[in-house]
C-alpha cells in the first residue's frame, strides 16, 4: 500500500503542482480531493508553463489515473476548458475521472462571491471570486447540486428551484440585481454535462479498489495550512480543509492508507490575499524578491495579483507542518535565494515584549514581531545543479538550517521550475 499526500504548510502556491507532477511520473493514481478553480498549480515542462485550476497534476502522464474528489468543488466551465487547452497543446486526453458525488460551483456562486466582496469594500477577504464560500454554503446547507444529478432532469430542476429559492431574495432585496432564471441555468448545466460525461464515475470506490490492491496513490491538496478553516489564520482562510488529514474524506479512502505526507514550503514566504503576515518584505526589497521568485515572478496563478512576499517565516511553516502530520519536506524555488549576501528567517516572534516560538492565535498575529536570524547567502546560480551534494556549502547550510527549525527531515529541494530541477536529500 503506497498512499502519499503532497500539501501545503503555508499560505498555498507553496509549489505543490510542481511536487505532484514530479513525484506523479512513478504512480498510478493523482487525485484532488478538496477545493475549487480558486487557486492553481503552475507545472513546466514539455508543453510549456501550464495553470492547472481543477484538473490533477498527473495529467500530463498517459499511464496515470486522474481523480476529482467527492470533496472538490467542481465549477463545469474551467474544467471544460482545462481539457480544451490540453488538447489545443497536443496532450494526450487523460484518463480522468469525475466523482458523481462531488458537487457543483453554479454561476450564482461566482455572482454572490463578486457582490460581497465590492459591499465589503475596504473589509473585504480578498477572495478570488470563484465562488467558493457561497459554494460551500450550500453545501453545508444541503442546497447543492451534484454532479449525479445533471443526468437526472426532474431532480436537477428541482435542485436548482431549492438552490435559488432564498438567492433571488438576497439578489434583489440585499444586491439589487435582478433574479436568476432557474430555467436558463438548468439548459446551460445540461450542455456541460454533455461534455463532462464520459468522465463521470464513482471515484470512491475506484479509489477503494485501487488502496486494496496496493496501487500508488498522489493526493493533491490545494492551499495551505495557514488557509484551513479551523487551524488557520481566521477569517483569512478558504472555506474547505487543505490538511491531509481531510485528504482521506475528500477522497473517498481509509485514513489509515496514508503513509507518506510531503509538506511544501517555499524557501521564502509568499501569500495572496488579506490577513496577517508576520515576515511581509515591502517596498524595494518585496519588489524585488517578487519579481524574482517562481517562475516569471511571485503573482497568482489564478487572479495574476501580485503575491505578498517575505523571508521564510520557521513559526508558521512549523506550525503548518504540523498540523498537516508531515513526514518530510519539499523545499522549493531555493533557486531564488541565489541573489542574495545575506539572507534572513524568523526564528521566532516578539508579541507584548514577550518572545515565542510557538505559532500564536491568529488573533494576536497582528501585534507579532518576527525575531530573524540571518543566514550567508551563496550568490551564484544553482538551477543547473542536479545533485544534492553539489549545492555551495552556503545553500546546504541555509536547507539545513530550515530542516533543524522545522524539526521535520528535507527530501527534496527544488532548484528551479522544471521536473529535472528537483534534487533529491538523503
Amino acid at each position: 500500500m503506497s498512499v502519499t499526500a503532497v500539501v501545503g504548510a503555508n499560505w498555498g502556491d507553496e509549489g505543490k503542482g510542481k511536487i505532484t507532477d514530479f513525484l506523479a511520473q512513478d504512480t498510478e493514481w493523482v487525485v484532488r480531493y478538496q477545493g475549487g478553480s480558486n487557486a492553481g498549480h503552475t507545472i513546466v515542462n514539455e508543453w510549456g508553463k501550464v495553470v492547472l485550476h481543477l484538473l490533477p497534476s498527473g495529467v500530463f502522464y498517459p499511464h496515470v489515473k486522474n481523480v476529482i474528489g467527492p470533496g472538490v468543488a467542481v465549477n463545469l466551465g474551467t474544467l471544460i476548458r482545462e481539457l480544451d487547452d490540453l488538447q489545443a497543446l497536443g496532450v494526450s486526453t487523460p484518463k480522468l475521472f469525475v466523482s458523481d458525488r462531488a458537487e457543483i460551483v453554479l454561476p450564482v456562486h461566482l455572482l454572490l462571491d463578486r457582490l460581497e466582496e465590492e459591499r465589503l469594500g475596504a473589509r473585504q477577504f480578498g477572495s478570488t471570486r470563484s465562488g467558493i464560500a457561497p459554494f460551500y454554503a450550500d453545501k453545508a446547507l444541503k442546497i447543492g447540486v451534484r454532479i449525479a444529478d445533471l443526468f437526472l432532469p426532474e431532480r436537477l430542476s428541482d435542485r436548482l428551484r431549492r438552490s435559488l429559492e432564498l438567492k433571488n431574495i438576497l439578489f434583489v432585496h440585499g444586491y439589487h440585481q435582478p433574479p436568476v432564471d432557474p430555467a436558463a441555468l438548468l439548459s446551460a448545466l445540461q450542455a456541460d454535462a454533455s461534455r463532462i460525461a464520459p468522465y463521470v464515475a464513482d471515484t470512491t470506490a475506484l479509489l477503494q479498489q485501487a488502496v486494496s490492491r496496493g496501487e500508488r496513490i498522489l493526493l493533491e491538496g490545494q492551499l495551505g495550512a495557514l488557509r484551513d478553516p479551523d487551524h488557520g489564520i481566521y477569517p483569512f482562510t478558504t472555506s474547505s480543509s487543505p490538511l491531509a488529514g481531510y485528504a482521506s474524506v475528500g477522497a473517498g479512502i481509509p485514513p489509515y492508507a496514508i503513509r507518506r505526507i510531503i509538506a511544501v514550503t517555499k524557501a521564502y514566504s509568499t501569500c495572496v490575499g488579506a490577513g496577517p503576515f508576520v515576515t511581509e518584505l515591502l517596498g524595494v526589497g518585496g519588489q524585488t524578491l517578487r519579481d524574482w521568485g517562481g517562475d516569471g515572478g511571485e503573482y497568482g496563478a489564478t487572479t495574476g495579483r501580485p503575491r505578498r512576499v517575505g523571508w521564510f517565516d520557521a513559526v508558521a511553516t512549523r506550525y503548518g507542518a504540523a498540523i498537516q502530520g508531515a513526514t518530510e519536506i519539499a523545499l522549493t524555488n531555493l533557486d531564488v535565494l541565489s541573489h542574495w549576501e545575506e539572507i534572513p528567517l524568523a526564528v521566532g516572534y516578539r508579541i507584548d515584549g514577550k518572545v515565542q516560538t510557538e505559532f500564536p492565535n491568529p488573533a494576536r498575529l497582528d501585534d507579532a514581531e518576527p525575531i530573524w536570524e540571518t543566514l550567508r547567502g551563496w550568490q551564484t546560480d544553482i538551477s543547473a545543479i542536479r545533485d544534492y551534494r553539489a549545492l555551495p556549502g552556503a545553500a546546504r547550510d541555509y536547507v539545513e538550517r530550515v530542516e533543524d527549525l522545522l524539526g521535520i527531515p528535507v527530501r527534496l529541494v527544488s532548484v528551479g521550475p522544471r521536473r529535472e530541477q528537483m534534487l533529491a536529500k538523503s
